[in-house]
């Protein structure tokens, strides 16, 4: 092989020739190329693109829900330990929102707050104790008479289960009979009353903490409110306005809805119960009137009582009459006067109404259920103005630029 020399005299020898494939190998072929020796390795995901297909999305949308069931889980067992507080306050909050427009009457004719604050809270204390009083001596007066009907009536159904269509042998009574009596001398009625005593304590001290709640928020309820709205302003401010409005709207028009459907249903059985001469007939009213407040079940649960009074006082024909205007009463209670008086104040479904009472029973009983229907119809009212799907939305302060606007 020639050699060559370049200017400086230094001996040049030739490269070896080169392909495209790659180096040469010992016998002269091109070694293969790496790239197609090996399979191509798929690039992997940064971990920003593993939340962005759609399995990501629903894990988030899931962490998200258990978030929030978690923080909803966490506040309402927070609340339900200071339950003798907020319990109060809730019901301090629906008095005060279906007596407002009395105090307001009176603040318009002249009487300063305080004044009109004092005459309206003076006039509720002056019609609970005159309800009660009544109540109490139409129990007294008539006790000695229905204790006397009672043992006849028992006697007589006794006898019509013994001797009536599916007859029952004396010794199933007789150990029925023994069984009440076991139960009512037994040491869980014992511990039950003691118990007893404890809720009545925590009711007593509920009611005077309901009763100073009530009172400074009728004086000074606009002034609390405005407390609370300090830190906001603009549309946000605008819209907790609107909020508030339509809570004490809702509240105001669900009590006084359903104190006027109560009344009829309290005049209309206690009317039917004067007239087959059932003893405790205007207590047995009263009853209803208040358990009507509980809705889908309250009414009926006190015609179910006053159907037992009839039924050990009068005899069986008599309480299957009270059962029939019971469920007639209910019938043209959910027919006819829920949707005229109530109008917008429970625009919800009978299955939400239904498992809110459900869950208020189950958070705190008899209260629960009591508070349970308002409050939701509350937080339905708020939903539509924070997502301006209400109604009724307009400006509830001249005050404030439109909910459309930013401030100045």
């Amino acid at each position: 092989m020639a050699k060559a020399t370049d200017l400086s005299g230094q001996e040049q020898f030739p490269k070896p020739p080169s392909t495209a494939a790659g180096p040469v190998t010992a016998e002269g072929s091109p070694a293969a190329s790496t790239s197609a020796a090996a399979p191509r390795k798929a690039p992997r995901k940064a971990p920003a693109e593993l939340w962005a297909d759609g399995l990501g999305r629903v894990g988030i949308r899931s962490a998200q829900i258990l978030l929030l069931l978690t923080v909803a889980v966490v506040s309402v067992y927070a609340l339900m330990q200071i339950k003798l507080l907020v319990i109060p306050i809730l019901i301090a909050l629906i008095l005060a929102a279906a007596i407002g427009p009395f105090v307001n009457m009176l603040r318009r004719r002249g009487l300063p707050g305080a004044a009109a604050t004092g005459v309206a809270f003076v006039a509720l204390l002056l019609l609970l104790a005159g309800v009660g009083t009544v109540i109490y001596f139409s129990v007294r007066s008539q006790w000695a008479e229905l204790a006397q009907q009672a043992s006849s009536g028992l006697d007589e159904l006794e006898q019509f289960l013994l001797n009536g269509p599916i007859p029952i042998e004396k010794e199933q009574l007789d150990q029925a009979r023994e069984g009440l009596i076991q139960f009512a001398t037994s040491s869980q009625v014992r511990s039950g009353a003691i118990t007893g005593l404890s809720v009545v304590t925590e009711f007593l001290a509920g009611s005077i903490l309901m009763v100073v709640i009530l009172f400074f928020f009728l004086k000074d309820g606009a002034k609390i409110w405005n407390f609370f709205l300090r830190p906001f302003s603009g549309e946000r401010e605008a819209k907790l306005r609107r909020s508030g409005k339509r809570t004490l709207e809702v509240l105001g028009g669900y009590v006084r809805g359903t104190a006027i459907v109560a009344l009829a249903d309290a005049v209309a059985i206690g009317a039917a119960l004067l007239i087959l001469q059932v003893p405790l007939a205007f207590p047995l009213a009263i009853i209803i009137f208040m358990t009507a407040f509980i809705p889908l079940v309250g009414a009926t649960v006190a015609g179910i009582l006053a159907a037992l009074v009839a039924l050990v006082a009068n005899g069986p024909v008599v309480a299957l009459i009270v059962v029939a205007v019971v469920i007639a009463v209910n019938q043209l209670e959910g027919d006819l006067l829920q949707p005229i008086v109530m109008g917008n104040a429970l625009k919800l479904h009978a299955l939400v109404i239904l498992m809110a009472l459900t869950a208020g029973t189950i958070l705190a009983g008899i209260v629960g259920a009591v508070l349970a229907v308002p409050l939701a119809a509350v937080i339905w009212a708020v939903i539509q103005v924070w997502t301006a799907e209400d109604p009724n939305l307009q400006d509830m302060n001249p005050d404030l630029p439109p909910p459309d606007t930013q401030p100045v």
